[in-house]
């Protein structure tokens, strides 16, 4: 497995992968299904993501995107998939933990992600990578400003490597 910056040729792969408008929802918050690939592309215009795939075989079977912020010295690990074909086989955690690893090695020691609250899967994957619960204050400070009340999840430092 490879973990690789992505490329704006994989976007209709990745676009591809919501298996329902509900899915596209809970991975990206976008409510247009089937999710046209230039959605992905345009991502990419914000000089702060930093997207990769996963690659297995040449194959594309994850994406997902580092939001840093250096201002406020942290990193966020966002819009996280895998392959339809590919799930249910630890993929998840490999991603996780690779762009975790990506994140620990530009410095960044605050790592958050938020869940959409009904993407259960999600959640038991990123635990079992390492990740909690902010505090209660915290995530209803953070959601203030949100469409909907994320899970808010932070890496814990001493969380085993899975």
């Amino acid at each position: 497995m490879d973990l690789l910056p992505f490329a704006a040729a994989h976007a209709v792969t990745v676009a591809a992968w919501p298996t329902s408008a509900g899915e596209a929802v809970m991975w990206c918050g976008q409510k247009e299904f089937p999710l046209p690939a230039r959605v992905i592309t345009d991502w990419q215009r914000d000089e702060d993501v930093r997207a990769h795939v996963l690659m297995a075989d040449e194959r594309v079977v994850g994406y997902g995107e580092l939001w840093l912020d250096a201002e406020e010295d942290e990193v966020e690990l966002a819009r996280i998939i895998v392959a339809p074909d590919s799930r249910g086989n630890g993929l998840g955690r490999v991603l996780v933990r690779e762009l975790l690893a990506r994140a620990l090695a530009a410095g960044y020691s605050d790592v958050f992600m938020r869940v959409h609250p009904h993407n259960g899967t999600a959640l038991r994957c990123y635990r079992a990578a390492g990740f909690a619960p902010v505090d209660t204050s915290l995530a209803d400070r953070w959601n203030a400003a949100q469409p909907i009340d994320y899970v808010w999840l932070q890496h814990a430092v001493d969380a085993p490597r899975t």
